[in-house]
């Protein structure tokens, strides 16, 4: 399976904004946007004017990031969000929420996306009851994600429910901390996602 492997730190430091790639690190201290809070590299500091295709450009690239998505999967996701009935930005948004490791992640499973991206391939979550290792897997509403019984001793997993517990679920996730399960009640409207993310630069950069 590919994947990213680009340091995690580097990628918010070039987005100029937390990401939120490294678990517990960005929301401490020691998250590097506190402390370098401008693009990695030799001329990193130096202000330079992006054009309109660059900022296109950069949106599309961070919102990749955000989800741990490569090009060629990312662009399929578009085609499939424009092809559906509906506003296009809004589809593409819903379509990479309802990921499973995207859920499993909300729900607490895993400390980033990338860690609960792994605890799914290791075959650590059950769909309505049914081993599913496919992080692209898509949730539907309704449908019961709960850890299986061998991986509830993982203290991984336990540290990263206990921590998200801490922060609050979003409201399109019902949880039952005790039983490490949790229900995906629907998929979120664009006003319950983040206001940082501008999915209509997306639309016009993949539009030309």
């Amino acid at each position: 399976m590919a994947r990213n492997l680009a340091p995690k730190c580097r990628q918010c430091r070039r987005e100029g904004e937390k990401l939120f790639l490294k678990g517990e690190k960005c929301f401490s201290d020691k998250c590097a946007i506190e402390r370098r809070n401008y693009p990695p590299g030799q001329h990193g500091q130096k202000k330079g004017r992006l054009s309109d295709y660059g900022v296109q450009l950069r949106e599309k690239q961070k919102i990749r990031r955000i989800y741990g998505i490569l090009e060629k999967q990312f662009r399929h996701i578009y085609k499939s969000a424009d092809r559906a009935h509906g506003i296009t930005g809004d589809n593409l948004l819903q379509s990479l929420e309802s990921r499973l490791d995207n859920v499993a992640y909300l729900m607490g499973f895993g400390s980033s996306r990338a860690e609960s991206r792994q605890i799914v391939r290791h075959n650590c979550i059950l769909v309505n009851g049914k081993r599913v290792n496919i992080p692209a897997y898509h949730v539907k509403n309704g449908d019961i994600i709960e850890v299986t019984s061998k991986a509830k001793n993982q203290l991984r997993i336990k540290t990263a429910l206990e921590s998200a517990n801490n922060r609050n679920f979003p409201a399109w996730i019902e949880m039952n901390i005790k039983e490490m399960k949790g229900v995906f009640k629907n998929k979120p409207e664009r006003m319950d996602l983040s206001s940082s993310i501008n999915e209509s630069l997306v639309v016009e950069l993949y539009s030309k």
